[in-house]
């Protein structure tokens, strides 16, 4: 996520993409601004990162000496080079959106063959009605409804076409088949016969060995 804290660098070593700083207007001019934000050299922000409305000209927004508060968008030390925005960062870039991430998201949106759920990206993912439970899902709305908070894990990110496939039954374990289980359960089951059972069979086959000595005496005789 961005961050919603104000932070106070000393140096521009301390900078980091997505912070949050406070920012003084040195200089405005027809592509965006110059501003000081306490590091010893001063950020850019261009024209397109003033506002999510559009802005024809920079002085109708900002005035040298105002104090705003605007977020760092790249960094370059060696360069001596700031880019800053007053828009609010995504919480994850593309970049940084991989498979078997564990995410929290809200879903957004239904529709019959799943549910978009945002992640704080550039655009929300996709959960597959196959991906939202272990077992049949008749419709999307028996399992979440719009507005809710659900736990996803990130199968699949399409860089090129923007999309990210998500799961939820991902983080559930599957049900069990007791059934086969109990078969299972049944055929490592070894009967031990007691005592006396021993005993009778011990008997048995005795007398069946006697009976076939006979047959062979008989047949021999």
């Amino acid at each position: 996520m961005a961050n919603e804290e104000l932070m106070t660098p000393e140096t521009i070593d301390d900078l980091e993409p997505k912070m949050k700083v406070a920012g003084k207007v040195l200089k405005t001019s027809l592509a965006g601004a110059i501003v000081d934000v306490g590091v010893g050299f001063p950020g850019v922000i261009h024209i397109s990162k003033i506002s999510k409305a559009s802005v024809s000209r920079v002085a109708d927004v900002l005035k040298e000496g105002q104090e705003i508060e605007v977020w760092v968008q790249r960094v370059d030390p060696e360069a001596k080079k700031i880019e800053l925005t007053m828009l609010e960062p995504l919480g994850m870039d593309w970049r940084e959106i991989k498979p078997d991430m564990e995410l929290t998201g809200v879903v957004t949106r239904i529709e019959k063959y799943g549910v978009f759920v945002d992640i704080e990206a550039e655009r929300p993912g996709l959960v597959h009605i196959s991906e939202m439970a272990h077992g049949y899902v008749r419709t999307p709305t028996d399992i979440v409804q719009k507005g809710q908070e659900v736990e996803v894990k990130v199968l699949k990110v399409n860089r090129r076409k923007k999309q990210i496939k998500l799961s939820m039954k991902a983080l559930e374990e599957a049900p069990v088949n007791e059934y086969v289980i109990e078969q299972e359960e049944d055929a490592k089951k070894v009967v031990t016969p007691t005592a006396f059972e021993a005993a009778i069979r011990k008997a048995m086959d005795a007398n069946a060995d006697s009976e076939r000595a006979d047959l062979l005496s008989e047949f021999e005789g």
